[in-house]
């Protein structure tokens, strides 16, 4: 070492720290890249992106490898600098020390902190290239990463350290989605982040929530005289309608409208025809969530199911179309106002029917009622008072002041909500 020039080992000393930067940002880079691009870009054919995932796979070899050869730069940069400080300033303690503190400070800057923050704000641009040097050397140095990694799994065992399966780590759970969702949303149009967002709710959601609830299902009674039959019939907006005898406990099918009218026999309408083409029943459990009940739509083949209690009592209708309208939003191009089912005012306040659904108010006027108890507005204000309230009777629900405009019998037909009050 005593023929080797300064100038050569000051040289070979910072070619030591650029390779022990080399390791830092490596390590970093590979820990910090996006999976899910990465697998993305493996199965596109992108070259690097394949060895990239082939190192990360075996995620011990990874570390094995970048470690072996940040130990073996660091040892030998700390003995030239050793050597370099004796040179310069003699054999003794001083020396010594302040060639190590320099050294650490070296290290710690060029090749430890600035290549992290490097690594970990661009781990694509280098993980990827990173990959073409890591791959043979972990080639090279298998034997004694094989030899190494001996005691590595005999320690692991020894404090029962137990290592998770291949992917086990990056799986996320639904929340995490959400939030993975809503943090990307400069790369999502809002469009599909809104759709996206509605799926992950569909979950939380039952049909009890979307449902027509019963007393507000048009329905036609078999029994019924002809001529009433085809006027109803004949007048309906919808495509299907449940046909019941006597009340709506006893449903006997589903019919399609279009298909009653067509009827080319005489165009007579009456109970024993409908029964021809009534399609049976299918009945929903209340409580089920939204998203198994688009699987058994599709698995059933159905469109309409009838929500029933754990009585068998008919609670309400939930139709396929109301579940895609949770996911899409709204089929109709017209203004909400226009429903019929509310009314604005000047002020700012809505008349509203008491049994809109909570779900559908806070969607379509913007409020933020709680979902967590009743599904409706009557049953929201029932469970305020815990009694039948009075026209006239004013009230507050989630900072939302309300007036009860109209009621009949155990049931608020109308009410008028007013914005809510800036404190």
């Amino acid at each position: 070492m005593d023929d080797i020039p300064l100038k050569t080992l000051l040289a070979c000393l910072v070619v030591f720290i650029i390779l022990s930067a080399f390791f830092s940002i490596s390590e970093t880079s590979m820990m910090a890249i996006n999976r899910y691009r990465l697998k993305h870009l493996a199965q596109t054919g992108h070259r690097g992106a394949k060895l990239t995932s082939q190192l990360l796979h075996k995620i011990d070899r990874l570390l094995s490898v970048v470690l072996l050869g940040s130990s073996l730069v660091n040892a030998a940069a700390a003995s030239l600098v050793t050597i370099i400080t004796i040179r310069l300033l003699g054999n003794n303690e001083w020396s010594v020390t302040l060639g190590a503190l320099t050294l650490t400070f070296l290290l710690l800057v060029f090749s430890e902190i600035t290549p992290k923050i490097i690594g970990a704000s661009y781990p694509e641009k280098i993980a990827l290239p990173a990959s073409f040097v890591l791959t043979p050397m972990l080639r090279v140095a298998k034997p004694v990463i094989w030899f190494v990694n001996i005691f590595v799994q005999s320690l692991l065992w020894l404090i029962r350290f137990k290592t998770p399966g291949s992917g086990a780590a990056h799986k996320l759970s639904m929340e995490e989605l959400r939030l993975l969702v809503l943090e990307e949303s400069h790369f999502i149009p809002k469009g599909h982040q809104s759709i996206l967002l509605n799926i992950f709710d569909l979950e939380a959601i039952t049909v009890d929530d979307v449902m027509i609830p019963r007393n507000q299902i048009e329905a036609i009674d078999i029994d019924s005289p002809p001529g009433a039959m085809r006027e109803q019939l004949s007048t309906s907006y919808h495509a299907r309608l449940l046909v019941y005898r006597e009340n709506l406990d006893n449903v006997v099918g589903i019919l399609d409208v279009r298909k009653a009218l067509a009827n080319p026999e005489s165009g007579e309408i009456n109970a024993e025809s409908l029964t021809q083409i009534l399609r049976e029943p299918y009945f929903i459990p209340e409580g089920t969530p939204l998203f198994s009940q688009l699987q058994h739509f599709k698995e059933n083949r159905r469109k309409i199911g009838l929500v029933v209690d754990e009585y068998g009592e008919l609670k309400g209708l939930v139709a396929l179309e109301d579940i895609i309208e949770e996911i899409l939003g709204e089929f109709n191009a017209h203004s909400p106002m226009q429903t019929g089912m509310f009314q604005k005012f000047e002020d700012g306040s809505f008349l509203v029917e008491g049994s809109s659904l909570l779900r559908e108010l806070n969607r379509k006027l913007g409020l933020a009622l709680p979902l967590e108890g009743p599904k409706t507005l009557n049953g929201l204000i029932l469970e305020y008072f815990e009694d039948i309230p009075e026209s006239g009777t004013s009230l507050k629900i989630a900072g939302y002041p309300m007036e009860i405009v109209q009621t009949q019998g155990r049931f608020v037909k109308m009410a008028r909500i007013f914005p809510k009050l800036n404190k």
